[in-house]
């Protein structure tokens, strides 16, 4: 599949086929645990001005969606259908965006 193809409910199936066993064993608690420590990365990336930075920008991005897919498929959530109802509807989400 090329990048430009593929869909996020392509990819939290990818990451259920893969992953969702061992997932589902460690329970969402620690899988969450996970997740902000790939957040946490993220902001590190996002402030460093080292001149890899860019390369490992973009790693932790990748990290950070397939964790937050990691939590969806634990608890049972379609992250497309979610962001679809939430945010494709005709009125713009309440809240901050």
């Amino acid at each position: 599949m090329k990048p430009n193809e593929l869909t996020l409910a392509d990819f939290q199936k990818h990451i259920s086929d893969r992953y969702e066993t061992v997932d589902r064993a460690r329970g969402w608690p620690k899988t969450f645990a996970y997740f902000v420590e790939e957040v946490g990365e993220l902001a590190t990336a996002l402030t460093s001005e080292d001149e890899g930075a860019r390369a490992n920008l973009e790693e932790e991005f990748a990290d950070v969606i397939a964790w937050l897919c990691t939590l969806a498929n634990i608890t049972d959530v379609n992250l497309a259908s979610a962001v679809t109802k939430k945010y494709l509807g005709d009125r713009p989400p309440a809240g901050h965006k």
